[in-house]
């Protein structure tokens, strides 16, 4: 299949996409100004921009052609097969809004009539994305915040402590929040699996018509990264379900299943929920506060390289696949890239094209400046 070179991402290498100077808490999605985030990394020509580390698997390739000559047709190819990926690298309540409308045409409302909103409430101490940031949004789709429990301790192990943390956190401000697996879990069949047969989610996940999936994206201890494959996987499962998944389905330790296996889980894990769905689900990823470490680490590494912006999509493993090729292709994104390939996590994303959760192929589309 021919790859389509992204116009969004030609332009942020470009340095078309610049951005401005903000203060650190809009920088970092901390609060809701309609600011840019700032430190955008230029280059002189795109033809010489750098080549991610590993070619093959973060989808790029010499010879692909520019967005704007592909014409109508292709276009129409690309987004019946669910892999435009829309950008802005306004990280702002704005942004936000703006990058939800392009996804669904203009159209602010609600998606369903009944609308989770699945975030990661995230660990005291962790970079969680802020009710400031999407808060408009979620109030604008009149959404539930959906979250299931972990299943290795910490402040979201039980409903009662989850809640108080939801509070604390200030999500109980901008929406109902629902613990999923409150009352245990239901089962989603798993078709085409290597590893799993059925996924454990939380029993609550009927109870909505439409998934808005929210993710912080970001590296992780032992996926490598998470985003929106980890967050309808990982995220949407049990704590039944969660180490399911971590076993590769053998239902041993979690800590100590085979690496491979859980990655391919966790792609596994996803297509039974997109199944369940049948397209009933969009995915947005935010990409602030990159440390190498996830949302449920109480005490992240501090992010040593540069906000990118929010990216948006109907099709989770383009969009996982973009924001990779983004870090890779950043220069000071040294550290999360050995994060992502000392994990193998790439094989989540190879996984995920392979059983049809998705597709690698995609075209980046900047919204910015329309």
């Amino acid at each position: 299949m021919r790859k389509l070179f992204s116009l969004g991402l030609a332009m942020l290498l470009a340095g078309t996409l610049t951005g401005c100077a903000a203060a650190e808490d809009a920088r970092t999605g901390q609060s809701g100004g309609d600011t840019v985030t700032e430190n955008v990394q230029n280059t002189e020509n795109v033809q010489n921009t750098k080549k991610p580390q590993n070619t093959e698997a973060a989808g790029r390739e010499e010879g692909t052609e520019n967005l704007s000559e592909t014409g109508t047709d292709d276009m129409a190819e690309t987004e019946a097969g669910g892999s435009v990926v829309y950008m802005t690298t306004d990280i702002s309540t704005k942004g936000l809004l703006d990058i939800y409308s392009a996804l669904r045409e203009g159209d602010m409302g609600a998606p369903g009539e009944h609308v989770a909103v699945k975030i990661s409430t995230g660990e005291n101490g962790s970079n969680y994305l802020r009710p400031e940031l999407i808060g408009d949004l979620v109030r604008q789709i009149e959404g539930t915040i959906v979250e299931c429990n972990t299943a290795y301790g910490g402040d979201r192990a039980n409903t009662a402590y989850h809640m108080q943390l939801a509070e604390d956190h200030g999500y109980t401000d901008i929406a109902n929040v629902d613990i999923m697996d409150a009352d245990g879990s239901m089962t989603l069949p798993v078709s085409g699996g290597r590893h799993l047969t059925e996924n454990y989610v939380g029993s609550h996940f009927a109870d909505y018509d439409y998934y808005v999936v929210l993710s912080h994206f970001k590296g992780h201890a032992m996926a490598g990264y998470g985003g929106a494959i980890k967050n309808i996987s990982i995220g949407i499962a049990s704590s039944d379900g969660k180490s399911h998944i971590h076993s590769g389905g053998t239902g041993g330790s979690m800590w100590g299943g085979d690496q491979d296996a859980f990655l391919e889980s966790m792609a596994e894990a996803g297509k039974s929920v997109t199944d369940y769905l049948d397209g009933h689900i969009l995915y947005i990823n935010v990409m602030n506060r990159l440390s190498v470490d996830c949302d449920c680490d109480s005490n992240p590494a501090e992010p040593d390289m540069h906000d990118i912006g929010i990216l948006a999509s109907y099709d989770p493993v383009a969009l996982d696949q973009a924001c990779v090729d983004l870090v890779y292709n950043a220069e000071d994104g040294a550290s999360l890239i050995e994060r992502i390939e000392s994990r193998n996590g790439l094989l989540t994303l190879e996984h995920a094209e392979e059983i049809g959760l998705g597709s690698r192929e995609y075209s980046l589309v900047s919204i910015d400046g329309e």
